[in-house]
């Protein structure tokens, strides 16, 4: 098993720029100047190349207020490592510098849930998680994460890990956000993409983990991020989100131009609205 302590980066000069004032300015440019409107509580952000995906990440991390603590849940690509990795690094490195992972999140998650296990391997050469580092440091300097690998999961071990991260941030007494990173519908036509995207996106929004989980199931929809997005969403209804929106959504097609075989990408806020009394 890898026991580096610090992690390099696996797709950097490829999903994103590779040196520091061109990675800085490209997220820069993807944010834009909007002014945040919520915290960050849950999201589902996309993970493809920048040149793909940038504009729609850039939106919603520009959209949301991001806390100092931030777990971020990819799937696994590679098929390397456990099922529910955590990554056991000190820090990983982008262009933009070192991020310190969280380590007390990190034991208190292996403590509370025997499942999850410290694995450097299903990190090694990973990238749905890498690529949302980036905009995390921009929009909050400060920011320590905790990245979590996931392969394939029942929908029973999804709940049970949801409810395991609900407890973890609660017990912290502070504010802990957590990303779900995945695309959406891999290479369909166009309009068959967005017809399948918007049935998942629907699911999500109703803030029912089962019913994105068999949504996505039942209907072969090819979101490669559906683990992480149901255990997260799971994970933030025990914790008080109440509602959710679209904050944005395209498909390679809009920036690529061939839109007969696209990737879907769609951000998703969840938060906590406060009803008047």
């Amino acid at each position: 098993m890898r026991q580096e302590l610090i992690r390099e980066p696996a797709v950097s000069g490829m999903f994103y720029a590779g040196t520091e004032s061109a990675l800085r300015r490209s997220v820069r440019e993807y944010l834009g100047g909007e002014a945040p409107e919520h915290d960050l509580v849950g999201c589902v952000a996309p993970h493809a190349g920048y040149m793909y995906s940038g504009p729609v990440a850039g939106k919603l991390y520009a959209h949301l207020r991001i806390p100092r603590r931030v777990i971020v849940l990819g799937p696994s690509h590679t098929g390397l490592g456990r099922p529910i990795a955590v990554a056991p690094h000190t820090a990983w490195s982008t262009p933009l510098g070192d991020v310190p992972i969280d380590q007390e999140l990190a034991s208190r998650l292996t403590e509370e849930l025997p499942a999850v296990e410290a694995d450097a391997d299903a990190h090694w050469r990973e990238h749905s998680i890498e690529v949302q580092i980036p905009f995390l440091q921009l929009r909050r300097p400060d920011v320590q994460v905790l990245p979590v690998c996931l392969k394939h999961l029942g929908l029973d071990d999804c709940l049970q890990l949801g409810r395991a991260l609900a407890r973890v941030i609660g017990d912290t007494g502070e504010p802990v956000g957590l990303v779900a990173s995945s695309d959406m519908s891999h290479y369909e036509p166009d309009d068959e993409a967005r017809r399948h995207d918007r049935e998942a996106i629907d699911a999500a929004l109703e803030l029912d983990p089962a019913a994105l989980y068999n949504t996505v199931h039942r209907r072969g929809i090819t979101m490669c991020g559906v683990i992480p997005a149901t255990v997260m969403l799971e994970a933030i209804r025990h914790l008080g989100a109440n509602a959710g929106h679209l904050v944005a959504y395209a498909t390679s097609g809009d920036t690529g131009g061939d839109r007969r075989a696209v990737v879907g990408y769609a951000g998703l806020c969840f938060y906590r609205k406060v009803h008047p009394a």
